[in-house]
Order: structure tokens, then C-alpha cells, then sequence
């Protein structure tokens, strides 16, 4: 009977520490419950913050960078642009009209001479009546003094300005550039051109401009000094074409286009000819493997190891 009831007690004093340990565990686990899932929400909130600092700072450098390189142009279908496609040559008469009566007044064209437009938009006889419109300083004569003649197809187009510092002083400090090679110059040339020459709008708000300047989205920094040049009928084009802001914007590109790459056609009329050259000798060197390799690959040889 002593022995069972000693027993009894330490079954007893064991059941009762289990019991005080199991709600301590539970207080613990569940503690350990809570903590996992507010790291999990802190992790949660942690990469939603971060997404949304990157997306801002994506934001605010694409817009910086709007900003300090311009709104970027869209691509037009120009109709030279193809493997075989060839300048529109009326298009370019009418652009170079353009530039005479808007563009030529600040800005030169130094590398384009009268007989550069021979054939391209003007006939010969045409090109020198131009050309003799103008007055160029030549010499020295017999007498060492410098004298003034009537242009002719060798002279270049005539500079609006003596120099840069006289460009400069007429525009307000800004230098209008040459217009040669713009479209080469730039990126994306002929779309940028198109789209600055169109492009002039109001600025929008919170958006000031400085006295002198006008706001075009398509120019680095949005403040440009050229005013806006291109107005509907400005020019009266010669073979009735309406002279709307944008053909007006589309011709002078197509002339700057050509002036700047005067060779394109004939240089897409030799690559044509020489592929088609070089698929002949292909052809060619195909059949001439074939027929001299086809006695090669079909005899058959026979090993008579008896005899």
C-alpha cells in the first residue's frame, strides 16, 4: 500500500508539470505564429515600397531625359525610304522653293551648288537663270582688286550671313546651322526635322519660356529661338500644290533629304545590279559544281581482292 501511493504521487506531480508546460508552449508557438506573419507583411510592404521608388525614379528620369533630349519624333513613311524607291523630284522643286523664300534667310546650305540641282529639280537653263540672280565677290583681276560677276552653276548658294559672329549678333546670340547635312546630323534626321519644323505648340502649364525663345516639344531642353516658320500658304507653289503646314514641312525635308545624300539613287541602282550579278554567278558556280562533282558522287568502285 506505501509502495502505491509513493507511486501515485510522482504520477501525479508529472502530469501536473505537463499540464502547466502545454499552455506555455502554446503562448510561445503562437507568439512565433504572430511574429512570422508581421515579418511577412513587413516583407510585403518592404517590396511594394520598393516598386514604387523604382517606378517613380523610372518616371523621373524618362521625363529628365524628355527634358534634356527632346520628345521623341514618330516615324513617318517617307517615300524614298525603300530598297528601291527613289526621291520624289517634285517634292524637292517644291522644297527647295520652300527654302528659298522661308528657310534661306538664316540659314545656309554651303556644301549645294546650282548644278547640283541640274536634273534633280531644275533643267539647266533654269539652274543658270538662278544662278544669275545672285551677285558674287570674285577675284583679284588684272589689277589686284576684288569684283562682283553673276552667279553661275559652279558657285555655291549664297550665305545669309558674312560669318558666325554676324549670325550670332542677328539671332539674338543663337546660330542658326547649316542645313547641308542636317539630316545626317541629327538623330533620327528626317523624322526629327519634320517634327520640329510642325511641332510648335503653347507650353503647357507650369511651363515658362523666356523672352525670345518658343516652346517646341521635339527640341532638347523645349525652348527653341527659331519662331515658327511654316504657316499655311506661306508659299504659292508653282505647280498648284496647296501649301499646307505640313506638305510645306514635307517637301523642304524631302530637299534636305536629297542634299544630303545626293547619291542614294545611284547607289541603290548599283547595289541592285550587283546582286543581281551575284546571283547569276551563283547560279552559275552551282551548276558548274553540281556538273563537275556528279561524276565524283556517282561511280562506284569495285575492289577485287582475288585477283
Amino acid at each position: 500500500m506505501v509502495g502505491g501511493g509513493f507511486i501515485q504521487q510522482i504520477l501525479r506531480r508529472k502530469l501536473h508539470s505537463q499540464s502547466l508546460a502545454t499552455p506555455v508552449l502554446s503562448l510561445f508557438s503562437s507568439q512565433k505564429v504572430n511574429e512570422d506573419a508581421g515579418s511577412s507583411g513587413v516583407r510585403a510592404l518592404t517590396l511594394l515600397g520598393a516598386g514604387v521608388t523604382g517606378l517613380l525614379s523610372f518616371s523621373t528620369v524618362a521625363s529628365a531625359d524628355e527634358a534634356e533630349h527632346g520628345l521623341a519624333c514618330p516615324d513617318y513613311p517617307w517615300p524614298h525610304d525603300g530598297i528601291l524607291s527613289s526621291y520624289d523630284h517634285a517634292s524637292i522643286r517644291r522644297g527647295h522653293q520652300v527654302y528659298q523664300q522661308v528657310c534661306a534667310s538664316c540659314h545656309s546650305m554651303s556644301l549645294i551648288s546650282y548644278r547640283d540641282l541640274v536634273g534633280v529639280a531644275y533643267t539647266e537653263e533654269e539652274a543658270k537663270a538662278m544662278a544669275a540672280e545672285i551677285e558674287v565677290v570674285d577675284g583679284p583681276n588684272d589689277e589686284g582688286e576684288m569684283f562682283t560677276r553673276p552667279g553661275k552653276l559652279s558657285d555655291r548658294l549664297p550665305q545669309p550671313y558674312a560669318n558666325e559672329s554676324a549670325a550670332r549678333f542677328a539671332n539674338g546670340g543663337a546660330y542658326p546651322p547649316d542645313l547641308s547635312l542636317i539630316t545626317k546630323a541629327r538623330h533620327n534626321g528626317q523624322n526629327y526635322v519634320f517634327a520640329l519644323l510642325t511641332g510648335y505648340r503653347d507650353p503647357p502649364a507650369g511651363i515658362s519660356i523666356r523672352e525670345g525663345l518658343h516652346y517646341n516639344p521635339y527640341f532638347p531642353g523645349g525652348a527653341i529661338a527659331m519662331p515658327k516658320m511654316l504657316n499655311d500658304e506661306a508659299v504659292e507653289y508653282e505647280d498648284g500644290v496647296p501649301a499646307t503646314e505640313a506638305q510645306m514641312g514635307k517637301d523642304v525635308v524631302s530637299f534636305l533629304s536629297w542634299a544630303a545624300e545626293p547619291e542614294m539613287e545611284e547607289r541603290k541602282l548599283m547595289g541592285f545590279k550587283w546582286i543581281f550579278l551575284l546571283s547569276l554567278a551563283l547560279l552559275q558556280a552551282a551548276y558548274y559544281r553540281r556538273l563537275k562533282w556528279s561524276v565524283l558522287k556517282s561511280r562506284k568502285l569495285v575492289l577485287d581482292v582475288v585477283n
